[in-house]
């Protein structure tokens, strides 16, 4: 979550308890219309929170995604790049006879 999304919601967090104290107080006074309004006023601030933190969990899971399909483009090429068989699962030592890019391996 990003420091505005966190902002945010702390902002609604402080609209939630300050409708809340509202309710209160006009229950207090026996305005019954206004306690039903600042209950559904609550509510939204609430839903405005969920929604918050689904987007950025939604977020999250997109760059998760695109990191990964970014691994596996790299894995690919890696794959696409290499010489022959042999040498792929010799760990790039050895090549195969038929190999074009075959060169002696020196000793030291």
């Amino acid at each position: 979550m990003t420091r505005l999304a966190r902002a945010l919601c702390s902002l609604h967090g402080a609209a939630l308890l300050w409708l809340a104290y509202c309710a209160v107080q006009s229950a207090r006074n026996g305005a019954t219309w206004a306690v039903l309004l600042f209950a559904a006023a609550s509510a939204m601030t609430v839903i405005a929170v969920i929604r918050e933190t689904e987007l950025a969990d939604e977020q999250r899971a997109a760059a998760v995604r695109a990191e990964r399909l970014a691994r596996l483009r790299a894995h690919a090429d890696e794959l696409n790049t290499a010489c022959c068989e042999h040498w792929w699962t010799a760990l790039g030592t050895d090549h195969d006879p038929t190999c074009p890019n075959q060169r002696r391996r020196h000793t030291a």
